[in-house]
């Protein structure tokens, strides 16, 4: 992969923001890049040669804490845990293969680090872990090769020139579109479990890999199954709060089986990164399709978001609905993909409302940009982000650093400075 984009260094990023920024605004936003470029580099280093993907860390959990978080009796919910791991494991690095469905944050990071960087041993990384998800085009078990291949191949078709790249993302698309069913209006997320065919507001995530393969192709179809898609969502998954149900699995004739949660605290809570990639989501098919319904549904989900996050400092607790203790773990992943989306939707609204979903973020990226949530150099397993959670009812990735939250910090930092030029 060749360069063909000018970068900006971290100090040119600096020079360029607005001057009602002040010296504040210049010092986090140059101490979270240079933070995370360092952490980034360092990892890639470590992993290289391995064949896998840095993921989070090896972490534990007690049974009686996590049934005061679900408000159940620990007999109620044993069986769904994963069993925990060694103790000698607690606090180390734990990787993932390519396809694992987070295989594509950390080369995205990469990508994200060397675009707000313009370091040249980060270009380099990310060609390399990008280049190792190659076989993933071929992969027909799951709606996640949004995630997997959106965010590392769909990266570097902005940021260099490969001719394979487009063919990668095409192909995945196409992949991605068999498991749409047009009885159903949706894309199928899941393979396992007795649902008969779940979608879960995850899968909002993953139009954004169709909306780019009609670009490239000129073929409208992929933008109507994603459109499709979100408009069947819209309809099913949200309640009349505009908060969101994790799974909603259909019938054959499109008519729905079950609505229940796999993630958050039970059925009917609002499970925190959840609502953040429903923000997202919408937000993004706004932009794509230029349809009011969509702009209108990221509105109130973002209105909703900001009225049931009660985090003093904003990073959510893992479930809106989750008994709130000095305990009770945050989700600085989705802080992160709130901030992100946030400052893509102040764009798309006008007057005081935008320049309030803007601050809302502003305020989220400098809190995860304090020493509460980002990590000294060197520490943090090589992670940018402390203090996420990945799926508290299973026991998994409970108060961790985890590779999407970075990847989207990085994501809402560039869209933050690239707003403030």
């Amino acid at each position: 992969m060749k360069k063909h984009t000018l970068i900006l260094t971290t100090a040119a990023i600096a020079a360029i923001l607005c001057p009602s920024c002040g010296n504040d605004n210049r010092e986090w936003v140059d101490n979270a890049l240079d933070t995370a470029a360092y952490q980034l580099d360092m990892t890639a280093k470590k992993v290289e040669g391995t064949g896998f993907i840095p993921r989070t860390v090896w972490t534990g959990y007690d049974v009686d804490f996590l049934a005061s978080q679900l408000e159940k009796d620990p007999s109620e919910f044993v069986d769904s845990l994963w069993a925990n791991p060694p103790a000698d494991s607690l606090g180390r690095l734990k990787l993932g293969g390519i396809y694992d469905w987070t295989s594509g944050f950390f080369p995205g990071s990469l990508w994200y680090a060397y675009e707000l960087t313009g370091k040249e041993n980060l270009r380099k990384e990310a060609e390399h872990y990008t280049n190792l998800l190659y076989p993933v085009r071929n992969y027909k078990v799951t709606h996640d090769i949004g995630f997997m291949i959106n965010c590392s191949y769909g990266n570097a078709l902005r940021l260099t020139h490969n001719d394979t790249i487009k063919n990668v993302i095409v192909e995945t698309a196409k992949t991605l579109c068999d498991r749409f069913d047009y009885r159903i209006g949706c894309i199928r997320s899941w393979d396992f479990g007795t649902w008969n065919f779940p979608v879960i507001i995850d899968n909002m995530m993953n139009l954004d890999l169709l909306f780019l393969a009609s670009k490239i192709t000129g073929d409208p179809g992929y933008k109507e199954i994603a459109a499709k898609h979100a408009m069947t969502t819209m309809k099913n998954h949200f309640r009349p709060d505009y908060t969101s149900y994790h799974v909603v699995s259909y019938n054959d004739d499109g008519t729905v089986e079950c609505r229940q949660t796999h993630q958050g605290k039970n059925d009917e809570s609002s499970w925190s990164r959840g609502q953040a990639w429903g923000v997202y989501g919408y937000t993004s098919c706004f932009r794509e399709t230029g349809d009011s319904v969509f702009l209108n549904q990221a509105v109130a989900i973002a209105d909703m978001i900001m009225k049931r996050n009660v985090a003093a400092d904003l990073i959510p607790y893992w479930d809106f609905d989750a008994p709130v203790t000095e305990e009770t773990p945050r989700d600085a992943s989705a802080a992160a993909v709130i901030a992100s989306a946030f400052i893509e939707l102040s764009t798309f609204v006008p007057g005081e409302k935008g320049k309030e979903y803007f601050t809302y973020a502003e305020n989220i990226l400098k809190t995860l940009s304090s020493e509460k949530y980002l990590a000294a150099k060197g520490e943090n397993a090589g992670f940018v982000l402390m203090h996420s959670t990945g799926s508290l009812p299973n026991g998994t990735e409970i108060d961790a650093p985890l590779n999407y939250a970075d990847y989207y910090y990085l994501e809402a930092l560039k869209r933050y400075i690239d707003l403030k030029k």
